[in-house]
């Protein structure tokens, strides 16, 4: 999304009507987000700024706004995302094992994201699916019953993406 072309009266519909131009702008700035985001696959600084002005919004609360959300980053994030759950089922199962051994294969820790951005590590307190304890998920695919010899099952979906 080009910050330029943003029409704050189309992406608000109906609901214009009702609202005052400051909730009309403010209204949008999750839209952008999620606009932004896709085409750079995280909020570049230099795009917040232009949208902020173009909102007439001040920047500290642009970035308030999307700091509140977990699922908006503020730096580069790996095409492919490598999620280790350490949920209690997972953890007792063998998670931190798996969690060393993908840190060593890609040379990054979790909140990282290897140099040439194929792939951002993370964990997560719990996946939903103990019974396939320990779980990672890659992208949105679920890899369970993993321990660190099947690791390699993780790379193999992340280097064939």
């Amino acid at each position: 999304m080009k910050v330029e072309e943003l029409n704050v009266d189309e992406k608000i519909g109906h609901v214009k009507e009702v609202l005052t131009e400051d909730q009309k702008k403010r209204g949008i700035l999750i839209h952008a987000f999620q606009s932004i985001q896709k085409e750079h696959n995280y909020l570049p600084e230099d795009v917040l700024k232009a949208l902020a002005k173009k909102l007439d919004i001040p920047l500290a609360e642009v970035y308030s706004t999307a700091s509140f959300y977990k699922h908006f980053y503020f730096k580069p994030r790996g095409r492919n995302v490598v999620c280790v759950c350490t949920g209690t089922a997972c953890h007792v199962r063998g998670a931190s094992k798996v969690l060393e051994k993908i840190e060593e294969s890609f040379g990054i820790k979790p909140g990282e994201t290897t140099p040439d951005l194929s792939l951002t590590l993370e964990t997560v307190g719990c996946v939903g699916c103990c019974g396939l304890a320990p779980v990672v998920t890659v992208n949105d695919e679920i890899v369970g019953d993993l321990n660190p010899k099947k690791v390699g099952e993780v790379i193999q979906m992340v280097e064939g993406k």
